[in-house]
Parts: C-alpha cells; structure tokens; sequence
C-alpha cells in the first residue's frame, strides 16, 4: 500500500513556475515508477510526466522543455518544476505510483488526492 499527498500548487500568472511535489509513504518508493496527470473541468485525465525506477522520464510534447520530473528516493518525494506556464496547464495535477511504466491514467495503482494548479492569463 502507497499513500501519496500532493502540495505545491497554487495561482500563478502565465509565464510563472510552480514546483510541486509528492510524498509517499512505504519503504518501496525507489521501485516504483512516479507519474504525474492532469484534469481540466469537462476533460479527461491527461498524461504529464514520468519517471522510472531508473530515472528515465518522459513527457508529451504539450510540457516538454517547460516542465521537469525528478524524484529523490532518500526522501520519498517526486516532484514537478513547472516553468513558462499557460493558461491551459490549469488543472487538478495527481500524483500517481505504478511498479509499470506507463502514459495512461487506468495503469496506475495508487493516486494522490490532486493540487490545483491555475495559470491567470
């Protein structure tokens, strides 16, 4: 069992930074590979980024180059440096944790209860 708590987001003007992070609880943190989604209201849960148990990451190409995942295993935490926001990154961003690697929301196992993110134009 993971429990994982999101903190970190907030109200940022476009072209702002926000870093948010996830703690997670258990002592198998360093195997699991961390993602994090998002959700507009009316949308679907969106892929943002990942990163494996090998610090491999991975990102669509709406985030890639403004945004950066990184995790550190001594203390349980991923986290997401957000940075050249827009206004259509505002979201509900989740933190999710999977020993699989994957770009989907439904292969995930374990959710955080999700931080807003709003970008002001």
């Amino acid at each position: 069992q993971v429990q994982l708590v999101e903190s970190g987001g907030g109200l940022v003007q476009a072209g702002g930074s926000l870093r948010l992070s996830c703690a997670a609880s258990g002592r198998t943190f360093s195997s699991y590979t961390m993602g994090w989604f998002r959700q507009a209201p009316g949308k679907e849960r969106e892929f943002v980024a990942l990163v494996t148990s090998g610090d491999s990451t991975y990102y669509p190409d709406s985030v890639k180059g403004r945004f950066t995942i990184s995790r550190d295993n001594a203390k349980n935490t991923v986290y997401l440096q957000m940075n050249s926001l827009k206004p259509e990154d505002t979201a509900i961003y989740y933190c999710a944790a999977d020993y699989r690697v994957a770009m989907v929301a439904g292969a995930y196992r374990y959710w955080g209860q999700g931080t807003q993110v709003t970008v002001s134009s």
